[in-house]
Protein backbone atom coordinates (compact mmCIF):
# COMPACT_ATOMS: atom_id res chain seq x y z
CA UNK A 1 0.00 0.00 0.00
CA UNK A 2 1.30 3.27 -0.94
CA UNK A 3 1.78 6.14 1.31
CA UNK A 4 -1.68 8.18 2.16
CA UNK A 5 -3.46 4.97 1.50
CA UNK A 6 -3.92 4.52 5.05
CA UNK A 7 -5.17 7.39 7.20
CA UNK A 8 -5.29 5.94 11.12
CA UNK A 9 -4.11 2.37 11.73
CA UNK A 10 -4.45 0.53 15.30
CA UNK A 11 -1.14 -1.47 15.57
CA UNK A 12 -1.22 -4.50 18.71
CA UNK A 13 1.72 -2.76 20.59
CA UNK A 14 4.22 -4.24 23.43
CA UNK A 15 6.58 -1.54 23.62
CA UNK A 16 9.42 -4.51 22.87
CA UNK A 17 11.92 -4.20 19.90
CA UNK A 18 9.45 -5.25 17.40
CA UNK A 19 6.97 -3.50 18.03
CA UNK A 20 8.19 -0.08 19.06
CA UNK A 21 10.35 -0.11 15.61
CA UNK A 22 7.01 -0.65 13.65
CA UNK A 23 5.57 2.06 15.61
CA UNK A 24 8.08 4.26 13.92
CA UNK A 25 8.14 2.45 10.47
CA UNK A 26 4.51 2.71 10.32
CA UNK A 27 4.71 6.79 10.80
CA UNK A 28 7.22 7.10 7.83
CA UNK A 29 6.13 4.72 5.59
CA UNK A 30 2.79 5.22 5.36
CA UNK A 31 2.40 8.74 6.93
CA UNK A 32 -0.32 7.79 9.30
CA UNK A 33 -1.67 8.09 12.59
CA UNK A 34 -0.84 5.59 14.98
CA UNK A 35 -3.16 4.21 17.29
CA UNK A 36 -1.48 1.63 20.30
CA UNK A 37 -3.44 -0.77 21.86
CA UNK A 38 -1.67 -3.22 24.31
CA UNK A 39 -3.56 -6.47 26.38
CA UNK A 40 -3.52 -7.57 29.78
CA UNK A 41 -3.96 -11.21 29.60
CA UNK A 42 -1.56 -12.10 32.10
CA UNK A 43 1.36 -11.92 30.76
CA UNK A 44 2.85 -10.39 34.30
CA UNK A 45 4.69 -7.49 33.08
CA UNK A 46 4.45 -4.23 33.92
CA UNK A 47 2.37 -2.47 30.83
CA UNK A 48 2.55 1.22 31.76
CA UNK A 49 6.00 1.35 30.17
CA UNK A 50 3.96 1.15 26.54
CA UNK A 51 2.10 4.06 27.16
CA UNK A 52 5.34 6.42 27.91
CA UNK A 53 6.65 4.59 25.31
CA UNK A 54 3.61 5.67 22.77
CA UNK A 55 4.03 9.10 23.91
CA UNK A 56 7.40 9.51 23.21
CA UNK A 57 6.78 8.66 19.98
CA UNK A 58 3.81 11.08 19.88
CA UNK A 59 1.07 8.79 19.75
CA UNK A 60 -2.37 10.22 20.60
CA UNK A 61 -4.81 7.28 21.60
CA UNK A 62 -3.17 4.38 23.70
CA UNK A 63 -5.20 1.17 24.78
CA UNK A 64 -3.95 -0.56 27.42
CA UNK A 65 -6.98 -2.99 28.00
CA UNK A 66 -6.84 -5.76 31.00
CA UNK A 67 -8.88 -8.66 29.66
CA UNK A 68 -7.56 -10.99 32.45
CA UNK A 69 -11.25 -12.72 32.64
CA UNK A 70 -12.68 -12.38 29.06
CA UNK A 71 -9.16 -14.25 27.64
CA UNK A 72 -10.05 -17.32 30.32
CA UNK A 73 -14.08 -17.24 30.76
CA UNK A 74 -14.50 -16.42 26.65
CA UNK A 75 -11.96 -18.44 25.15
CA UNK A 76 -9.75 -20.80 27.56
CA UNK A 77 -12.41 -22.66 29.66
CA UNK A 78 -14.45 -23.07 26.23
CA UNK A 79 -11.38 -25.04 24.53
CA UNK A 80 -10.65 -26.67 27.52
CA UNK A 81 -14.45 -28.05 27.84
CA UNK A 82 -13.48 -29.82 24.68
CA UNK A 83 -10.20 -31.39 26.37
CA UNK A 84 -8.39 -29.32 23.80
CA UNK A 85 -4.69 -30.66 23.01
CA UNK A 86 -2.91 -30.01 19.31
CA UNK A 87 -0.95 -33.41 18.56
CA UNK A 88 -1.32 -34.64 21.67
CA UNK A 89 1.12 -32.41 23.54
CA UNK A 90 0.64 -28.74 23.27
CA UNK A 91 -2.09 -27.26 25.40
CA UNK A 92 -2.81 -23.47 22.61
CA UNK A 93 -1.47 -21.23 25.14
CA UNK A 94 -0.88 -18.71 22.47
CA UNK A 95 -3.20 -19.80 19.72
CA UNK A 96 -6.33 -19.04 22.15
CA UNK A 97 -4.76 -15.59 23.00
CA UNK A 98 -4.74 -14.42 19.15
CA UNK A 99 -8.21 -14.38 18.39
CA UNK A 100 -9.57 -12.53 21.62
CA UNK A 101 -6.49 -9.65 20.49
CA UNK A 102 -7.43 -9.32 17.02
CA UNK A 103 -11.41 -8.63 18.28
CA UNK A 104 -10.23 -5.91 20.16
CA UNK A 105 -8.07 -4.68 17.38
CA UNK A 106 -10.72 -4.57 15.22
CA UNK A 107 -13.29 -2.97 18.27
CA UNK A 108 -10.66 -0.47 18.62
CA UNK A 109 -10.57 0.44 14.66
CA UNK A 110 -13.94 0.78 14.83
CA UNK A 111 -14.30 3.20 18.05
CA UNK A 112 -11.78 5.06 16.72
CA UNK A 113 -11.98 5.51 13.25
CA UNK A 114 -9.26 3.60 12.16
CA UNK A 115 -9.02 2.04 8.49
CA UNK A 116 -6.67 -0.34 9.31
CA UNK A 117 -4.78 -3.03 11.80
CA UNK A 118 -1.02 -3.44 12.19
CA UNK A 119 0.53 -6.50 13.75
CA UNK A 120 4.09 -7.25 14.82
CA UNK A 121 3.60 -11.43 13.47
CA UNK A 122 6.73 -12.64 11.20
CA UNK A 123 5.92 -14.03 7.75
CA UNK A 124 7.34 -17.65 8.70
CA UNK A 125 4.73 -17.98 12.05
CA UNK A 126 1.28 -19.28 12.88
CA UNK A 127 0.13 -15.60 14.41
CA UNK A 128 0.07 -13.86 11.53
CA UNK A 129 -2.38 -16.09 10.58
CA UNK A 130 -4.54 -16.03 13.50
CA UNK A 131 -5.15 -12.37 13.75
CA UNK A 132 -5.47 -11.80 10.17
CA UNK A 133 -8.22 -14.69 10.00
CA UNK A 134 -10.11 -13.32 13.32
CA UNK A 135 -10.11 -9.38 11.53
CA UNK A 136 -11.61 -10.70 8.08
CA UNK A 137 -14.33 -12.65 9.98
CA UNK A 138 -14.77 -9.28 11.99
CA UNK A 139 -14.67 -6.85 9.54
CA UNK A 140 -14.07 -7.86 6.15
CA UNK A 141 -13.66 -4.77 5.03
CA UNK A 142 -10.50 -3.75 7.07
CA UNK A 143 -6.88 -2.87 5.89
CA UNK A 144 -4.02 -4.77 7.30
CA UNK A 145 -0.35 -4.07 7.34
CA UNK A 146 2.50 -6.72 8.41
CA UNK A 147 5.61 -5.21 8.46
CA UNK A 148 7.61 -8.50 7.90
CA UNK A 149 6.09 -9.06 4.68
CA UNK A 150 6.75 -5.63 3.54
CA UNK A 151 9.87 -4.31 5.22
CA UNK A 152 13.95 -5.64 4.35
CA UNK A 153 14.55 -5.29 8.87
CA UNK A 154 14.64 -9.56 8.91
CA UNK A 155 17.04 -9.52 11.50
CA UNK A 156 17.57 -8.20 15.08
CA UNK A 157 20.93 -6.36 14.41
CA UNK A 158 19.11 -4.37 11.88
CA UNK A 159 15.97 -3.58 14.43
CA UNK A 160 18.21 -2.79 16.84
CA UNK A 161 19.91 -0.60 14.13
CA UNK A 162 17.05 1.47 12.64
CA UNK A 163 16.07 2.06 16.33
CA UNK A 164 19.47 3.63 17.66
CA UNK A 165 18.67 5.63 14.44
CA UNK A 166 15.64 7.08 15.28
CA UNK A 167 16.40 7.55 19.28
CA UNK A 168 14.00 4.59 19.90
CA UNK A 169 14.72 3.28 23.68
CA UNK A 170 14.34 -0.28 23.87
CA UNK A 171 14.34 -2.14 27.00
CA UNK A 172 16.12 -5.27 26.82
CA UNK A 173 15.41 -7.30 29.81
CA UNK A 174 13.13 -9.21 31.41
CA UNK A 175 12.41 -10.14 34.85
CA UNK A 176 15.81 -8.56 35.34
CA UNK A 177 17.77 -10.54 33.01
CA UNK A 178 18.19 -10.95 29.87
CA UNK A 179 16.68 -13.73 27.73
CA UNK A 180 17.73 -14.81 24.64
CA UNK A 181 14.97 -16.81 23.72
CA UNK A 182 11.59 -15.17 21.98
CA UNK A 183 9.15 -15.69 24.61
CA UNK A 184 5.01 -15.37 25.04
CA UNK A 185 3.40 -15.51 27.88
CA UNK A 186 -0.25 -15.13 29.03
CA UNK A 187 -2.29 -16.85 32.42
CA UNK A 188 -2.40 -20.38 30.21
CA UNK A 189 1.26 -20.51 29.54
CA UNK A 190 4.35 -19.12 28.34
CA UNK A 191 5.98 -20.50 25.19
CA UNK A 192 10.22 -20.26 24.47
CA UNK A 193 11.72 -20.72 21.32
CA UNK A 194 14.68 -19.35 19.28
CA UNK A 195 18.34 -19.58 20.07
CA UNK A 196 19.65 -23.08 21.29
CA UNK A 197 16.18 -24.76 20.93
CA UNK A 198 16.18 -24.36 17.26
CA UNK A 199 18.10 -27.66 17.75
CA UNK A 200 16.00 -29.99 18.24
CA UNK A 201 18.69 -32.27 20.09
CA UNK A 202 19.63 -29.19 22.79
CA UNK A 203 17.89 -29.89 26.03
CA UNK A 204 16.96 -26.47 27.39
CA UNK A 205 18.56 -25.22 29.90
CA UNK A 206 17.70 -25.29 33.42
CA UNK A 207 17.83 -21.63 33.44
CA UNK A 208 15.34 -20.73 30.84
CA UNK A 209 12.11 -21.59 32.79
CA UNK A 210 10.27 -19.17 34.85
CA UNK A 211 7.05 -20.51 35.93
CA UNK A 212 7.94 -23.80 37.36
CA UNK A 213 10.68 -25.75 39.44
CA UNK A 214 12.05 -28.78 38.09
CA UNK A 215 10.60 -32.06 38.81
CA UNK A 216 13.49 -33.42 40.93
CA UNK A 217 13.34 -30.06 42.76
CA UNK A 218 9.91 -30.26 43.99
CA UNK A 219 8.55 -30.91 46.82
CA UNK A 220 9.10 -34.53 48.43
CA UNK A 221 5.34 -34.03 49.61
CA UNK A 222 2.43 -34.20 47.58
CA UNK A 223 -0.16 -31.41 47.29
CA UNK A 224 -3.51 -32.12 47.45
CA UNK A 225 -6.55 -30.05 45.92
CA UNK A 226 -9.94 -30.40 45.08
CA UNK A 227 -11.35 -28.52 41.75
CA UNK A 228 -15.11 -27.64 41.38
CA UNK A 229 -16.71 -28.00 38.33
CA UNK A 230 -20.03 -26.37 37.18
CA UNK A 231 -21.48 -26.96 33.75
CA UNK A 232 -17.75 -27.99 32.54
CA UNK A 233 -15.76 -24.70 34.06
CA UNK A 234 -13.78 -24.74 37.05
CA UNK A 235 -15.47 -22.58 39.62
CA UNK A 236 -13.13 -23.44 42.83
CA UNK A 237 -10.05 -24.85 44.37
CA UNK A 238 -10.91 -26.32 47.92
CA UNK A 239 -14.24 -24.93 47.82
CA UNK A 240 -13.06 -21.40 47.26
CA UNK A 241 -15.02 -20.03 44.57
CA UNK A 242 -12.48 -18.18 42.58
CA UNK A 243 -13.53 -15.86 39.19
CA UNK A 244 -12.13 -17.49 36.09
CA UNK A 245 -9.04 -15.75 35.91
CA UNK A 246 -7.96 -16.03 39.54
CA UNK A 247 -8.77 -19.54 39.53
CA UNK A 248 -6.22 -20.21 36.62
CA UNK A 249 -3.42 -17.95 37.81
CA UNK A 250 -3.97 -19.90 41.11
CA UNK A 251 -3.44 -23.00 39.44
CA UNK A 252 -0.76 -21.87 37.72
CA UNK A 253 1.05 -20.95 41.04
CA UNK A 254 0.22 -24.56 42.86
CA UNK A 255 1.38 -26.42 39.57
CA UNK A 256 4.70 -24.57 39.07
CA UNK A 257 5.88 -25.01 42.82
CA UNK A 258 4.94 -28.97 41.69
CA UNK A 259 7.12 -28.83 38.97
CA UNK A 260 4.22 -29.67 36.40
CA UNK A 261 3.35 -28.45 32.98
CA UNK A 262 6.58 -28.38 32.00
CA UNK A 263 6.76 -29.39 27.62
CA UNK A 264 9.24 -29.39 24.92
CA UNK A 265 7.47 -30.45 21.38
CA UNK A 266 7.86 -30.35 17.88
CA UNK A 267 4.75 -28.56 16.09
CA UNK A 268 3.50 -28.82 12.75
CA UNK A 269 2.80 -24.99 11.74
CA UNK A 270 -0.15 -24.12 9.84
CA UNK A 271 2.58 -22.20 7.07
CA UNK A 272 4.15 -26.19 6.38
CA UNK A 273 7.19 -26.01 8.77
CA UNK A 274 8.16 -27.87 12.26
CA UNK A 275 8.90 -26.03 14.60
CA UNK A 276 10.45 -26.68 18.29
CA UNK A 277 9.22 -25.23 21.38
CA UNK A 278 9.20 -25.32 24.56
CA UNK A 279 6.39 -24.40 27.27
CA UNK A 280 5.21 -24.26 30.64
CA UNK A 281 1.34 -24.58 31.00
CA UNK A 282 0.77 -25.66 35.11
CA UNK A 283 -2.70 -24.99 35.87
CA UNK A 284 -3.65 -25.83 32.10
CA UNK A 285 -1.89 -29.20 32.80
CA UNK A 286 -4.32 -29.92 36.37
CA UNK A 287 -7.73 -28.75 34.69
CA UNK A 288 -6.91 -31.06 31.59
CA UNK A 289 -6.67 -33.84 34.39
CA UNK A 290 -9.03 -32.60 36.01
CA UNK A 291 -12.24 -31.96 33.37
CA UNK A 292 -11.64 -35.57 32.38
CA UNK A 293 -11.71 -37.10 35.44
CA UNK A 294 -15.38 -35.26 36.03
CA UNK A 295 -16.28 -36.06 32.64
CA UNK A 296 -15.86 -39.46 33.42
CA UNK A 297 -18.14 -39.99 36.03
CA UNK A 298 -20.71 -37.66 34.29
CA UNK A 299 -20.66 -37.65 30.82
CA UNK A 300 -22.36 -40.74 28.54
CA UNK A 301 -20.07 -42.83 26.69
CA UNK A 302 -20.98 -42.36 23.29
CA UNK A 303 -21.24 -38.37 23.95
CA UNK A 304 -17.75 -38.76 25.40
CA UNK A 305 -16.52 -41.04 22.44
CA UNK A 306 -17.84 -38.40 20.09
CA UNK A 307 -16.25 -35.37 21.69
CA UNK A 308 -12.71 -37.20 21.79
CA UNK A 309 -13.37 -37.66 18.10
CA UNK A 310 -14.20 -34.13 17.36
CA UNK A 311 -11.10 -32.72 19.65
CA UNK A 312 -8.45 -32.77 17.41
CA UNK A 313 -10.39 -31.26 14.84
CA UNK A 314 -11.63 -28.31 17.27
CA UNK A 315 -7.83 -28.76 18.55
CA UNK A 316 -6.86 -27.74 14.74
CA UNK A 317 -9.20 -25.21 14.47
CA UNK A 318 -8.32 -23.61 17.13
CA UNK A 319 -4.37 -23.68 16.00
CA UNK A 320 -4.94 -22.63 12.72
CA UNK A 321 -7.00 -19.29 13.77
CA UNK A 322 -10.31 -20.40 13.04
CA UNK A 323 -11.84 -19.20 15.98
CA UNK A 324 -14.72 -16.96 14.37
CA UNK A 325 -15.61 -19.43 11.96
CA UNK A 326 -19.49 -21.16 11.24
CA UNK A 327 -17.99 -24.66 12.42
CA UNK A 328 -15.87 -23.88 15.26
CA UNK A 329 -19.08 -22.29 16.74
CA UNK A 330 -20.93 -24.91 15.56
CA UNK A 331 -18.45 -27.43 17.18
CA UNK A 332 -18.47 -25.44 20.30
CA UNK A 333 -22.52 -26.18 20.59
CA UNK A 334 -22.38 -29.15 20.58
CA UNK A 335 -19.67 -29.52 23.12
CA UNK A 336 -21.17 -27.19 25.89
CA UNK A 337 -24.72 -29.07 25.19
CA UNK A 338 -22.82 -32.22 26.70
CA UNK A 339 -21.23 -29.95 29.71
CA UNK A 340 -24.77 -29.25 31.10
CA UNK A 341 -23.89 -32.53 33.28
CA UNK A 342 -20.16 -31.86 34.20
CA UNK A 343 -20.89 -30.76 37.40
CA UNK A 344 -18.84 -32.14 40.67
CA UNK A 345 -15.66 -32.25 42.50
CA UNK A 346 -12.33 -34.10 41.40
CA UNK A 347 -9.56 -34.38 44.16
CA UNK A 348 -5.85 -34.49 42.68
CA UNK A 349 -2.55 -35.25 44.48
CA UNK A 350 0.44 -33.49 42.46
CA UNK A 351 3.98 -34.58 42.85
CA UNK A 352 6.93 -33.80 41.21
CA UNK A 353 5.60 -32.95 37.51
CA UNK A 354 2.98 -35.29 38.09
CA UNK A 355 -0.79 -34.89 38.12
CA UNK A 356 -2.82 -37.70 40.04
CA UNK A 357 -6.52 -38.00 40.08
CA UNK A 358 -7.29 -39.35 43.78
CA UNK A 359 -11.21 -39.21 43.91
CA UNK A 360 -14.36 -37.01 42.09
CA UNK A 361 -17.81 -37.42 42.84
CA UNK A 362 -20.95 -35.38 41.47
CA UNK A 363 -23.88 -35.14 43.98
CA UNK A 364 -26.14 -34.64 41.20
CA UNK A 365 -25.00 -36.13 37.82
CA UNK A 366 -23.05 -39.03 38.92
CA UNK A 367 -23.40 -42.13 36.12
CA UNK A 368 -21.73 -44.38 38.41
CA UNK A 369 -23.84 -46.72 39.66
CA UNK A 370 -22.20 -49.20 42.44
CA UNK A 371 -25.35 -51.45 42.42
CA UNK A 372 -24.28 -52.44 38.85
CA UNK A 373 -19.99 -52.31 39.16
CA UNK A 374 -19.50 -53.83 42.38
CA UNK A 375 -17.66 -57.14 42.63
CA UNK A 376 -20.03 -58.27 45.10
CA UNK A 377 -23.61 -59.66 45.33
CA UNK A 378 -25.24 -57.10 43.36
CA UNK A 379 -28.99 -58.30 44.34
CA UNK A 380 -29.54 -58.80 40.71
CA UNK A 381 -28.99 -55.44 39.26
CA UNK A 382 -27.28 -56.92 36.66
CA UNK A 383 -27.72 -60.24 35.00
CA UNK A 384 -24.87 -61.71 33.94
CA UNK A 385 -26.22 -63.88 31.99
CA UNK A 386 -27.57 -61.52 29.41
CA UNK A 387 -23.80 -60.97 28.41
CA UNK A 388 -23.98 -64.53 26.64
CA UNK A 389 -26.78 -63.25 23.71
CA UNK A 390 -24.63 -59.88 23.32
CA UNK A 391 -21.27 -61.11 22.76
CA UNK A 392 -23.44 -63.63 20.20
CA UNK A 393 -24.83 -61.15 18.35
CA UNK A 394 -21.70 -58.86 18.04
CA UNK A 395 -19.12 -62.38 17.45
CA UNK A 396 -21.62 -63.08 14.13
CA UNK A 397 -19.73 -61.53 11.51
CA UNK A 398 -16.60 -62.48 12.93
CA UNK A 399 -17.62 -66.20 12.83
CA UNK A 400 -19.35 -66.25 9.44
CA UNK A 401 -15.92 -64.63 7.92
CA UNK A 402 -14.01 -67.32 10.01
CA UNK A 403 -16.09 -70.10 8.25
CA UNK A 404 -15.45 -68.96 4.92
CA UNK A 405 -12.06 -68.43 5.75
CA UNK A 406 -12.20 -72.11 6.34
Amino acid sequence: MAQGAIKKVVLAYSGGLDTSVILKWLQEQYGCEVVTFTADIGQGEELEPARTKAQAAGVKEIYIDDLREEFVSDFVFPMFRANTIYEGEYLLGTSIARPLIAKRLIEIAAETGADAIAHGATGKGNDQVRFELTAYALNPEIKIIAPWREWDLLSREKLMAYAESRGIAVEMKRDGTKSPYSMDANLLHISYEGYDLEDPWVEPGSDMWRWSVAPEQAPDQPTTIEISFEQGDPVAIDGKRLSPAELLAELNRIGGANGIGRSDIVENRYVGMKSRGCYETPGGTILLKAHRAIESLTLDREAAHLKDELMPRYASLVYNGYWFTPERKMMQAAIDETQKVVNGEVRLKLYKGNVMVVGRKSETNSLFDTSIATFEEDAGAYDQGDATGFIRLNALRLRVAGRAKR
